[in-house]
């Protein structure tokens, strides 16, 4: 594969989730309930999937979700931060969201969605551990974190719907270029 190829396709792919990326921009804070209906878990299991050098499978999808958290808590707060309290369960439930993404080796229908439920799994388990232990509405103990985990599953169901429509739109939409523009597929694509 040239390099020129290379440069192509990767431009494509980083293009495709900073648009994802920015369009968590979109004020649902009147839907309070919608919240978790982000790209953010369909940008990490797209660039795990995508991206040959996984370096950059982690760098694109997580520092676009650096970058919007950071006009998120300006535009939203009024506040210039670089990290938010919980930030750090955050960003290792989403670099495991690129691993589970690096995972699909075949883009269809069924392992983006397994993909899609897994990275709601991974999310609703490590990031509910932040306000179970520095939290003060839920006991130190197993019960108080499955207590935890039960009172976050309205927040999870938004995010599910947002890795499927999300997944949609980047998977389809790359593999509908794919199939237009040769110059898009690896090597390994088009020899079959």
């Amino acid at each position: 594969m040239s390099l020129q190829k290379i440069n192509l396709r990767n431009s494509i792919l980083i293009l495709m989730i900073v648009i994802a990326g920015a369009s968590r921009l979109i004020n649902f804070t009147h839907l309070n309930s919608w919240s978790n209906f982000t790209p953010v878990g369909a940008m990490a299991l797209f660039g795990g999937a995508y991206f040959s050098d996984k370096w950059k499978a982690f760098l694109v999808p997580l520092f676009a979700l650096f970058i919007s958290d950071i006009a998120l808590d300006y535009l939203y707060f009024g506040k210039f931060m670089l990290f938010y309290s919980g930030a750090l369960p955050v960003y290792i439930a989403f670099a495991i969201m690129v691993l589970i993404g690096t995972r699909i080796k075949n883009v269809n229908l069924t392992n983006v969605a397994l993909g899609s439920l897994a990275a709601v799994l991974v999310h609703w388990l490590i990031t509910d551990i932040d306000p179970w232990l520095q939290g003060t509405m839920y006991a130190k103990s197993f019960y108080g974190y499955g207590e935890s985990l039960i009172a976050a599953i309205p927040f999870e169901k938004p995010m599910l719907l947002g890795n499927i429509v999300y997944g949609a739109i980047l998977f389809g939409g790359f593999e509908l270029a794919k199939s237009r523009f040769a110059v898009l597929r690896t090597s390994k694509e088009v020899a079959v």
